[in-house]
């Protein structure tokens, strides 16, 4: 559903698949900013890497910056998000360096290890919102990761998440993904159908 502003060159119109997934990363905020207003959050779109920055002489509320309008990236980044506690709340970044692409096999292993639960929750999130999940290793530039046993562990955990329950705010954004999307109560099987690394 392209729209096309009165006096545009065609040339300037988005191709349709490009303004559908804006619209739909439009939704996301709002559906986010809405469903954690109260904890003065706002899910915003950024024109470069993601960064989590407290409230500061710059904006009064925190802001959970995803990259580039990436729906995928926004999920992703709103999972780091529930699982920071209300101190790492108040860091940049909550706190933790990231070590960028180009990790050796050492840093590469820490870098899954940290990145286990989150993904885990992104996949459930990308599920309650009708989207494909795929695990990202995220080291195109260094030592070749083992994506398939990776995989296996952001299952592992996405299982004991439905077994044992999701971080509150984790949980919270779950059910307004439900609610917007009309999608199925989550289950190991429909994730499973959704994983892009299983199918």
């Amino acid at each position: 559903m392209t729209r096309v502003a009165p006096h545009v060159s065609q040339f300037a119109v988005l191709p349709t698949a490009e303004v559908e997934e804006t619209q739909c990363v439009d939704e996301l905020i709002t559906l986010f900013n809405q469903t954690f207003k109260a904890l003065n959050t706002r899910l915003v779109r950024g024109a470069g890497e993601p960064i989590y920055l407290p409230a500061d002489a710059q904006a009064h509320y925190h802001r959970i910056e995803f990259a580039h309008g990436f729906f995928n990236s926004a999920l992703h980044e709103v999972a780091h998000w529930c699982i920071a506690g209300e101190q790492r709340r108040q860091q940049v970044d909550y706190g933790y360096w990231y070590c960028p692409d180009g990790r050796n096999d050492e840093q590469q292993q820490a870098f899954e290890q940290v990145e286990v639960k989150p993904q885990a929750i992104e996949w459930a999130f990308s599920t309650s919102a009708g989207r494909f999940f795929r695990v990202s290793t995220d080291n195109l530039a260094g030592v070749e990761p083992d994506r398939t046993a990776f995989a296996h562990k952001v299952s592992n955990a996405l299982q004991h998440y439905l077994q044992h329950g999701f971080p509150s705010r984790a949980h919270q954004f779950i059910d307004a993904l439900h609610t917007h999307y009309q999608t199925t109560p989550l289950t190991l099987e429909l994730c499973l159908l959704h994983s892009k690394d299983f199918n």
